[in-house]
C-alpha cells in the first residue's frame, strides 16, 4: 500500500469513528446559563427548555448564575467547551446593553443564534383604586399641569423598562419624578401604599399582582403584548410614538452558543428549538405566564438584533433628557 492509499484509509478510518460520535449529539444532559436570579422568567425559559429537552431526549437545566447585569452569566458560558452542551439564555441585558455601555467586551455578533424565544412588554400602570386617572391621556394631562408632582418607578434605573418609561416621557415633554428599587416587587408594594404614583411593570408581577393594578397603556407596537395585560391599550392608541419598535421596547431573549460550536450540533439544537417553539402547548404556557413567544428565526438575527442595539440608544438619550429634565425643576 503507497503513504496516499495508507493516509487515505487511515482518513476514512477517523471518518468512520467520527460519524457515529456526532450522530449521537447529545449524549448527556445540557446547561441553559440563565443571566437572572430565579423568578417566573426563568421559570417560562424552563418551559422552552423542557419542550427542547423532549426533542433531543435530554434534560435541559436553567441554571440560574445572577451577577453584573447578565455579564458574569454570559462569563459563565463562555468558560466551556464550544460543544454545544452550554447555551447562552440571551438577554437583551448581557447581550446587547452591557457592551454598549462599556461593561463586556464581546457584541451580539460573537455568537452563533438559535431562535428567539421570548418577549415581555412593559407597561404603565397605577393603583386599581386609583380614581385619578382612567386611561394614558389623563396621566400625561396631569403631568403637564403638574411638572415633577408625581413618583415613578420603572425598578432598576438605567435598564429598559426605565427606558421605555423615559421615551414615554420624553415623546409627550412630561416629566415625574424617578424613584429606582433594586427590585420591582418592593415598587409595587409601595405604589400599592400611595408611595408612589405609577410604575412601569412587566407581566410577570402584572400577574401576580393584577388585582392592585389598573394598566394605562403597554409600551409596545406588538400586538400580542395587549393580550398579556388583559387587553389593555397599546401606546400608539394614544397617538403617542416612543421611537422604540419591535422588540426594542421589551425585554427579550435569544437563545445562543458559542461562535465556534461545531455546525452539525448548531443544527440540531436550532432544530429542536424551533420543533419545541412550534408546540401549541408550549405556547399557550408561556402567553398564561405573559411571555410573548417570539420564534424569529436564526437568519433573522442580525436584522433584528442590529436594529434593537441603535435603538437602545434612543432609551438611552430620553434617560439623559429625563435627568436634565428633573434637574431643572
Amino acid at each position: 500500500m503507497t503513504l496516499t492509499s495508507r493516509l487515505v484509509a487511515a482518513a476514512l478510518g477517523l471518518a468512520a469513528l467520527a460519524g457515529p460520535a456526532l450522530a449521537d449529539f447529545p449524549e448527556r444532559n445540557i446547561e441553559s446559563i440563565y443571566p437572572w436570579a430565579p423568578g417566573a422568567t426563568m421559570a417560562a425559559s424552563q418551559v422552552i427548555a423542557d419542550a427542547m429537552g423532549d426533542e433531543l431526549g435530554v434534560n435541559i437545566s436553567v441554571v440560574s448564575t445572577p451577577g453584573a447585569g447578565g455579564v458574569k452569566a454570559f462569563e459563565t458560558a463562555l468558560s466551556r467547551d464550544a460543544d454545544g452542551y452550554t447555551l447562552f439564555d440571551g438577554y437583551v441585558a448581557p447581550l446587547v446593553i452591557q457592551p454598549m455601555k462599556g461593561n463586556a467586551d464581546w457584541t451580539y455578533q460573537d455568537f452563533t443564534p438559535l431562535w428567539s424565544a421570548t418577549s415581555n412588554s412593559f407597561a404603565i400602570a397605577v393603583r386599581a383604586d386609583d380614581d385619578r386617572f382612567d386611561d394614558l391621556s389623563d396621566l400625561i394631562a396631569y403631568m403637564k399641569e403638574n411638572p415633577g408632582d408625581l413618583r415613578y418607578s420603572p425598578g432598576v434605573a438605567g435598564g429598559i423598562p426605565h427606558m421605555v418609561g423615559a421615551a414615554t416621557l420624553m415623546a409627550t415633554d412630561t416629566v415625574a419624578q424617578l424613584v429606582p428599587y433594586p427590585e420591582i416587587d418592593v415598587a409595587v408594594r409601595d405604589m400599592r401604599g400611595g408611595i408612589l404614583d405609577f410604575m412601569v411593570t412587566n407581566p410577570g408581577v402584572y400577574n401576580v399582582n393584577k388585582a392592585d393594578m389598573k394598566v394605562l397603556a403597554v409600551l409596545s407596537d406588538m400586538e400580542d403584548a395587549s393580550a398579556t395585560y388583559g387587553g389593555a391599550p397599546l401606546v400608539g392608541a394614544f397617538d403617542i410614538d416612543i421611537g422604540m419598535a419591535n422588540l426594542s421596547p421589551s425585554g427579550w431573549n435569544w437563545w445562543l452558543v458559542r461562535k465556534d460550536t461545531p455546525e452539525d450540533v448548531v443544527t440540531t439544537l436550532r432544530n429542536a428549538m424551533e420543533a419545541a417553539l412550534n408546540r401549541d402547548d408550549v405556547r399557550q404556557r408561556l402567553l398564561d405566564m405573559g411571555y410573548v413567544p417570539t420564534g424569529f428565526s436564526p437568519d433573522q438575527y442580525e436584522e433584528i438584533v442590529g436594529a434593537v442595539a441603535g435603538e437602545l440608544e434612543h432609551g438611552q438619550k430620553a434617560i439623559e433628557w429625563e435627568t436634565e429634565k428633573l434637574n431643572g425643576l
